[in-house]
């Protein structure tokens, strides 16, 4: 059977087709660094709190197809405690199994077919599957290591874009967004069609300061919804479990696509997130503590040994310029036979990745630090 056309225009997900194929490698066991899942496990009260709830009869039967009331009301709470940002449960929230599905949705609900998106670049890999399913022109936007990787408005052309992605702490680069900037972003649009999200998906992972909401912004419910995930700071991936939140239309029209697409999400993990949401602040603290030491021994190792680097602000990727005279793959496939390292190369991430390796922080200090010595000990690559 022939792929069909709109298959066709969609490429591979780089990560789909990669992750968990076998790799060959020099003579050192492999430390696997391409992938950014955390490497904690879920806090006993979340697990205590699904295994309890899997055997309430209320949650093995169909529910609301737009959420329990308590897990929303757990959403509107979290959002006002961490971000003074006040929400409607019932208009200005959405859930997802997922946030990525949610993201590559989102055109289909948002745009008419060949209206224009603006995809950051580098930016996570999937936003352009959305696009180009809802039969949009994915344009890209492209981020600048000189301006912290943030948009600088005034130098693009956004006048024809009807959607615009944003992702802080950005992945793969590690950079993040203030409060002025999404301030700048939101009053930048003021008055046009233009409508924004922000994948706050590294919520947790702020260094220097906590990592600030989209929505906090005034007149930010007008144009922007934000998408919030449970894989990361709650060390929560296998779950699947997201949500939306903000501009009621575009909740309205996610919500619409949605009751198509799913028949409402599992109970008890429902209920599971809403204890995460509600009782274990101190989890995201101690990610953001955690990953805080290990971003502190890679800028430390990495000085000493004069490799450059992009400061790494937030997230849990570390964004490395391949030496002099490689490509990313090339620089992939040298650290795999000499250091028997695994990373990620950078143009999956859009045209501005090509001449970088994203390398992930998601595993535990001895490997990290056994990973950068291997790293250091190719220096001389850099000052060849």
């Amino acid at each position: 059977m022939k792929e069909t056309s709109i298959l066709k225009r969609i490429p591979e997900s780089y990560f789909g087709k990669t992750m968990g194929k076998a790799v060959e490698h020099g003579p050192l066991p492999l430390i696997n660094l391409a992938v950014g899942i955390p490497d904690a496990n879920t806090p006993e009260r979340i697990l205590d709190a699904l295994t309890d709830a899997i055997r309430v009869p209320e949650n093995q039967k169909y529910l609301a197809f737009q959420g329990k009331s308590t897990f929303k009301q757990a959403i509107v709470r979290f959002y006002q405690r961490h971000f003074n940002v006040s929400l409607d449960p019932e208009t200005e929230v959405c859930l997802f199994y997922g946030t990525k599905n949610g993201l590559v949705a989102l055109p289909t609900c948002v745009i008419e077919p060949g209206d224009e998106v603006l995809l950051p670049d580098p930016g996570y890999t999937d936003y352009e599957a959305g696009v180009l399913l809802a039969h949009g022109q994915p344009h890209a936007m492209k981020l600048y290591p000189e301006h912290g990787y943030l948009p600088q408005w005034d130098k693009l052309d956004t006048s024809q874009a009807k959607l615009v992605y944003l992702t802080y702490p950005n992945n793969p680069t590690g950079s993040v967004a203030t409060p002025e900037f999404f301030q700048e972003t939101i009053n930048h649009f003021e008055g046009t069609e233009t409508m924004i999200v922000h994948d706050f998906a590294y919520q947790a992972f702020g260094f220097d300061a906590a990592n600030p909401s989209i929505l906090a912004a005034k007149g930010a419910k007008t144009r922007a919804i934000e998408v919030f995930s449970f894989s990361k700071g709650y060390n929560m991936s296998g779950y699947r479990v997201g949500f939306a939140v903000g501009n009621e239309d575009m909740i309205r029209q996610l919500k619409k696509y949605h009751t198509h697409t799913q028949a409402g999400m599992y109970g008890a993990l429902q209920d599971a997130c809403t204890v995460a949401l509600n009782e274990c602040d101190d989890v995201l603290r101690l990610q953001a503590q955690t990953f805080k030491k290990r971003r502190d021994i890679i800028e430390e190792a990495l000085t000493v040994a004069k490799i450059p680097f992009e400061p790494i602000k937030g997230g849990i990727f570390l964004w490395l310029p391949c030496p002099p005279g490689f490509t990313s793959d090339q620089f992939v496939a040298y650290l795999l036979k000499k250091c028997s390292i695994l990373v990620a190369p950078g143009h999956p991430f859009g045209i501005q990745g090509e001449g970088y390796v994203r390398v992930s922080f998601a595993i535990d200090e001895v490997q990290l630090k056994e990973a950068l010595r291997r790293l250091t000990s190719i220096a001389e690559c850099y000052h060849s």
